[in-house]
């Protein structure tokens, strides 16, 4: 007679395990609210969208976002794929440009509409590819749809503090030349500083830093010498100035949309990844712009830049104290001629106008020396 013999259920039947625990569920949203913040990249917070639905319906709540420009296109020629700049290429300062977020993860479009399709490069010469735009700033090339940082920002509902980096510098310099250039807008020009020099000499890493502030050859009155008349120097700081103001004006008339969208801003920054040009804007200068509208240029698309004011110094051969050397160094700070007296006047706020150093250091050398006043019309 055959036995049957019960078999007993594994212990895992009996007592299961419990199921894993997911951490993120303890955490209030302040904390990763805090924890998106940090994080500021569009692109990120767009992967993050995807991971599960409490972290999308946080994300649009985040107050700080940095947003990579992928391509500037030429409002001019934007039916065209050659008008499309690379991150290899500056594009022109004449025209306005079109800015352009590549894609970032196709899962969150339908989502969130925060972007499009999976990323590829913006620059591309083949001739089966294609380039439109359609009116929500979107742009598709070849079945890929890019998005200006408007549209990318649609629906972050309590942005406090926006960075836009742009691929690069609008200003084609030559290779050495030193140009870099910071400024402040409300609805129209509050300031900006340049600083330039015709070539740089890096230091010797062999070479033991020193608390040197000038070089000397330079002169002790701080007098231009006459060579820097004749010979273009003149001039060709001129074309600095001027630029730089063009290239400022058209970055400020590009932030129209958006700082008319969100009315959170407390911060504004658009600045490249070249580290030319950085246009600044705080809050009540966002606020000023939302209530007084700006000029805009009738010869293109940028701010108007009022009559002028300006300061500029300047050094044959500066050296720093990291032992960096620039020839022709070149301060110019600026402000709208209709600005009180007692602020044109004053210049202390030059010596902390932001530059990365060793070129802070130069900024503060060079507002030392003497003083050379022009004055430019409105253009």
């Amino acid at each position: 007679m055959a036995v049957i013999i019960p078999r007993s259920d594994p212990p895992s039947r009996i007592h299961p395990e419990p199921p894993p625990i997911d951490h993120f569920d303890h955490l209030p949203d302040s904390i990763l609210l805090l924890v998106f913040n940090k994080i500021s990249d569009v692109k990120s917070l767009g992967r993050c969208c995807v991971v599960s639905r409490r972290f999308h319906s946080l994300v649009p709540q985040v107050e700080s976002v940095l947003i990579r420009v992928d391509c500037v296109i030429s409002d001019d020629d934007s039916s065209s794929l050659s008008s499309i700049k690379s991150r290899s290429s500056a594009p022109s300062f004449s025209n306005i440009f079109r800015l352009v977020v590549g894609g970032i993860v196709k899962p969150l479009q339908a989502l969130g509409q925060f972007l499009g399709a999976p990323k590829r490069s913006c620059g591309g010469s083949s001739s089966s590819s294609s380039l439109s735009i359609n009116g929500d700033g979107e742009i598709e090339q070849g079945g890929v749809t890019h998005h200006s940082p408007t549209q990318v920002l649609k629906n972050f509902e309590e942005i406090r503090y926006l960075r836009i980096e742009l691929p690069s510098g609008e200003l084609g310099i030559d290779e050495g030349v030193l140009l870099k250039w910071r400024a402040e807008f409300g609805s129209t020009l509050d300031h900006c500083v340049i600083l330039g020099a015709s070539s740089v000499i890096q230091p010797n890493p062999n070479r033991v830093v020193s608390q040197a502030i000038e070089s000397p050859v330079d002169d002790d009155t701080g007098s231009i010498p006459e060579s820097f008349y004749t010979n273009g120097g003149l001039k060709l700081r001129v074309v600095w100035t001027i630029s730089s103001l063009i290239a400022a004006s058209a970055r400020h008339y590009l932030l129209q949309p958006i700082i008319a969208e969100h009315k959170t801003l407390r911060s504004l920054v658009l600045s490249d990844s070249d580290g030319q040009g950085v246009l600044c804007m705080n809050r009540d200068q966002l606020e000023e712009l939302r209530v007084k509208p700006l000029a805009a240029s009738s010869a293109s698309k940028r701010t108007l830049v009022p009559a002028l004011n300006m300061r500029l110094w300047y050094a044959p051969t500066l050296e720093l104290p990291d032992g960096t050397v620039l020839k022709g160094a070149t301060l110019v700070a600026i402000r709208p001629s209709e600005s009180k007296k007692e602020v044109l006047s004053d210049v202390s706020w030059v010596s902390s106008a932001g530059f990365e150093e060793p070129y802070e250091a130069a900024v503060k050398m060079l507002v030392k020396r003497k003083t050379y006043c022009l004055e430019m019309n409105s253009f």
